[in-house]
């Protein structure tokens, strides 16, 4: 069997791919990487949220799939939507890497230092929020383009920093450029952080789909994730939405936290939800209730209106 895997152009996006294609080389599947540019790499002097609410990463390799181009794709398990249209699914999450956000630099800094006016970069709502929320008197300013990229731009003289997945800083070899590592029982990551999701054609074959899933999907992990993505489907949460959600697992119980935040970072609603993890799905609809009757309703639906996103 061969397959032909689609995926982003970046160092970051080809380190998935390679990863993914390792895995699949390994239970004796040939594979092919083939680079697709999106629109999220190609408009990169606007804000995310300002280019669409879906696929602002994976809407061209979708089209890929549908065309017969590549045979899978490989994202960042956090740039999926939460909701996929019916042609296509998720059916391998890779294991996970540590899930929490960092600040990197090539200078020191010290967010509780208010004596100076600190600039942190980043392109994430949730993380524009959440600075806003425990850190009132740092300012941030929009920073897109690649992992390298956006490190020069931050050495020139952008921003004194930026806030980035430790995901990522890691696979890239930037270790020694964090400053600080954020705790994730406060500052939670956003779903599916720190994983690789592979996306097929849902008309693909069963034995072609069981054997990458075997070759590539992480069980635990799964778990987590799809606990995760239920929780951002029933809130009708996006990648550009500041929601925000965790899952841990220890044996066979699951642990879910998660929320949302308003993007002045004044109202912040989070809540937990345990039980077993086979029942990951059903604890993710859960949540998404429970932060909905809390009156997350009326933050999602101030937060749309604010971002123009129906």
């Amino acid at each position: 069997m061969k397959l032909k895997i689609g995926t982003r152009g970046s160092k970051l996006a080809l380190w998935q791919a390679y990863y993914v294609a390792e895995k699949l080389q390994q239970g004796g599947v040939e594979t092919e990487i083939i680079t697709i540019d999106t629109k999220g790499d190609k408009k990169l002097d606007v804000a995310i949220a300002e280019i669409g609410e879906k696929g602002v990463f994976t809407q061209e390799i979708e089209q890929q799939l549908l065309d017969g181009v590549i045979d899978i794709a490989v994202h960042s398990a956090k740039d999926m939507q939460s909701e996929l249209p019916k042609e296509f699914e998720l059916i391998a999450f890779t294991e996970r890497e540590k899930v929490h956000d960092v600040l990197v630099s090539h200078q020191q800094v010290n967010l509780a230092d208010k004596s100076r006016e600190w600039l942190i970069g980043t392109s994430s709502a949730r993380r524009k929020a959440m600075l806003k929320h425990y850190y009132p008197h740092v300012n941030t300013v929009e920073i897109r383009g690649n992992l390298q990229t956006r490190f020069t731009k931050m050495e020139s003289g952008l921003c004194d920093a930026m806030l980035l997945a430790y995901a990522g800083v890691h696979r890239m070899n930037y270790h020694d450029k964090v400053v600080h590592e954020f705790d994730t029982e406060v500052f939670i990551p956003a779903v599916g952080q720190g994983s690789v999701a592979v996306e097929v054609l849902s008309a693909m074959e069963n034995d072609k789909k069981s054997k990458i899933k075997k070759l590539v999907s992480h069980e635990q992990t799964e778990y987590r994730l799809l606990a995760e993505r239920a929780f951002l489907k029933t809130l009708r949460g996006g990648c550009s939405i500041p929601v925000f959600a965790l899952a841990k697992l220890e044996r066979d119980a699951l642990h879910l936290t998660g929320g949302v935040i308003s993007l002045d970072g004044q109202e912040l609603i989070k809540e937990n939800v345990y039980g077993k993890a086979d029942q990951a799905e059903k604890l993710g609809n859960q949540l998404a209730l429970k932060i909905l009757d809390n009156g997350g309703d009326v933050v999602l639906e101030k937060i749309k209106k604010q971002m123009n996103i129906c």
